[in-house]
């Protein structure tokens, strides 16, 4: 007599209507649990097969640029290995060197490469120039949101150096915050406009003034003091602090007879100048000076998260009253808007598609089970 066959278990969920919910519920349950631990963006993570390097030398003109940065720029990295393409554009102040490679090539190896070119660039480039940048094309990079700030009683310096100092550090550790920028206003700058016939009467030059002040504006250490229990570090504090303390500066004066050295006050042959940088970024808000602040996310965070992390700390300060009120903030732009809309709009059409389908199998099969 034979034994009656197990019945086999997708076969039995699939006649049985008890079955078909489980699955259901299951298939349901898995794609929410995925959707939880989804990382959101607005564009995919694709990276160019490109690099781009800058270089900054604030007020030369554009031929000096390219005579003394540009080609020599070009010369060197041209020969990266994997390189198919070299173009460079030059403005006052500014060389930006793009290289092209071809879309197998591993854009990290060709980074290292590079980099290492770049090194190599940078002995025969001037020692003017800022430190030169070199970075991949990453649609990533891209800030998530980015605020505006602006103030009623502060001067655009103070609000650039508030901006800085306090408003940013609040948002650097939040999660999924890779950095935060700080883009226009104005940087306080001392400026110093030697009177020419005094120093030629004194016998100074330029570099005997900046000689001076760079060897009288330093901080340093001042060795060890052993004492019973502890050992204490010491240093020695140099750094000017106010502009009186630059004013007050002693120049030594050469070919001074005797063996006291004569000095002079900076002061006496310079003017001293409190102002500030030339505003190279316009921002305004509400027809006021303002200073923009953009934030980038971690390659791998979540956009509409991070985003709301970050709204969530700026109304937390608010709360708190941790913000000055003559301060006033304003959200410009932001990715996980568009993100929200683009998921809504799928949503949506899953479940408009799940009823349009039910409908279409309910009619022509004529039963609800």
């Amino acid at each position: 007599m034979k034994s009656p066959r197990p019945r086999n278990i997708a076969t039995w969920s699939i006649h049985h209507p008890i079955g078909v919910i489980m699955l259901a519920l299951a298939l349901i349950m898995l794609g929410l649990f995925a959707l939880q631990r989804l990382n959101i963006s607005l564009l995919p993570k694709i990276t160019y097969p490109e690099l781009r390097i800058r270089v900054l030398d604030s007020g030369v003109p554009a031929s000096i640029m390219e005579n003394k940065i540009t080609r020599q720029l070009e010369e060197q990295l041209a020969i990266t290995e994997g390189a198919i393409q070299i173009q460079s554009q030059t403005s006052e102040g500014r060389t930006a060197v793009d290289l092209s490679f071809s879309y197998d090539k591993n854009i990290d190896i060709a980074l290292r490469d590079a980099s290492t070119r770049l090194d190599r660039a940078k002995r025969f480039l001037p020692t003017s120039i800022d430190p030169p940048i070199i970075y991949k094309r990453d649609p990533s990079q891209r800030p998530v949101t980015e605020y505006v700030l602006s103030s009623s009683l502060r001067t655009p310096v103070e609000l650039r150096s508030w901006a800085d100092n306090h408003f940013a550090k609040w948002f650097i550790n939040l999660p999924g915050v890779a950095s935060v920028e700080v883009g226009g206003g104005v940087l306080r700058e001392i400026v110093l406009e030697p009177n020419p016939e005094q120093l030629a009467s004194l016998g100074l030059t330029l570099d005997d003034l900046v000689q001076a002040i760079q060897s009288n504006n330093l901080n340093q250490a001042a060795g060890q003091v052993n004492i019973p229990g502890r050992e204490v570090n010491l240093r020695t504090e140099g750094r000017f602090k106010t502009i009186s303390d630059i004013i007050d500066l002693p120049i030594p004066l050469p070919n001074t007879e005797g063996n006291q050295r004569q000095t002079i006050r900076l002061g006496s042959i310079a003017q001293i100048i409190d102002t500030h940088e030339p505003e190279k970024l316009r921002i305004r808000l509400n027809n006021q000076t303002g200073v923009k602040l953009s934030f980038q996310k971690q390659p791998q965070a979540n956009t509409v998260e991070v985003v709301q992390a970050i709204e969530d700390k700026y109304q937390w300060l608010q709360q708190h009253q941790l913000l000055p009120k003559d301060i006033a903030v304003a959200a410009i732009a932001d990715e996980a808007v568009y993100i929200k809309h683009s998921l809504n709009n799928a949503v949506m059409a899953a479940i408009s598609g799940t009823i349009l389908a039910m409908l279409v199998v309910f009619l022509f099969l004529g039963n609800l089970r």
